[in-house]
């Protein structure tokens, strides 16, 4: 995700961490995928109805709660959606998509060491966890020009910060005009599935 020129690790959407849940029961499918039909469509108001109102009939649904996530993340609705994935962090810590999606959130708002802790949990629960890896790198390159920036001018002669500051700018900017790619859509898992397939952020 890009914003202000900078760039920013990829949240990721739609249903990306559906293999790692529980086999859909009947019926189940069709309300998720209801949801998502709608946001695809931009009616993020009637998907955020409906996921609630899901919600309500089945409190622990992760997939669903993420999915509502998502929708407030669209939606910007930043706090709700933060709310949201902390809580996911919480029930179900062996997910790493929440932490990625929540990752992405905080460094929106400049909170880069949080972010980097949420990813930093999100590639200890999944090592082989892309996306989360990669935003990770994002994370530690923006941490990087911000501790050369500050050694520049605790020491503006110290002549050895200038050319990594330049490098770490040059890497940031490269990352920001490729711009964002947006998550291909997941299908359904196979009943049984334990890892979720790789996907894009966007």
């Amino acid at each position: 995700m890009t914003r202000g020129g900078s760039a920013l690790p990829r949240i990721l959407p739609v249903l990306a961490l559906a293999a790692a849940l529980s086999i859909p029961l009947p019926g189940l499918a069709d309300a998720y995928g209801d949801v998502d039909q709608l946001m695809k469509s931009g009616k993020l108001p009637e998907a955020l109805a409906k996921a609630d109102q899901y919600i309500a009939a089945r409190p622990r649904d992760p997939r669903m709660r993420f999915l509502r996530g998502v929708i407030q993340t669209e939606s910007g609705r930043t706090g709700d959606a933060i709310a949201t994935f902390i809580g996911l962090t919480q029930e179900y810590p062996e997910l790493p998509e929440p932490y990625n999606n929540l990752a992405v959130l905080y460094a929106g708002q400049g909170e880069l060491d949080k972010a980097r802790a949420a990813l930093e949990l999100a590639v200890r629960t999944n090592p082989d966890y892309a996306t989360a890896q990669e935003n990770l790198g994002d994370i530690h390159a923006r941490l990087a020009s911000r501790a050369y920036e500050r050694a520049g001018q605790l020491d503006p002669r110290n002549a050895s910060v200038a050319p990594k500051l330049a490098l770490i700018r040059q890497l940031l900017s490269q990352a920001a005009s490729q711009g964002a790619r947006p998550a291909a859509p997941v299908p359904n898992p196979p009943a049984g599935s334990a890892k979720p397939p790789a996907a894009s952020g966007g």
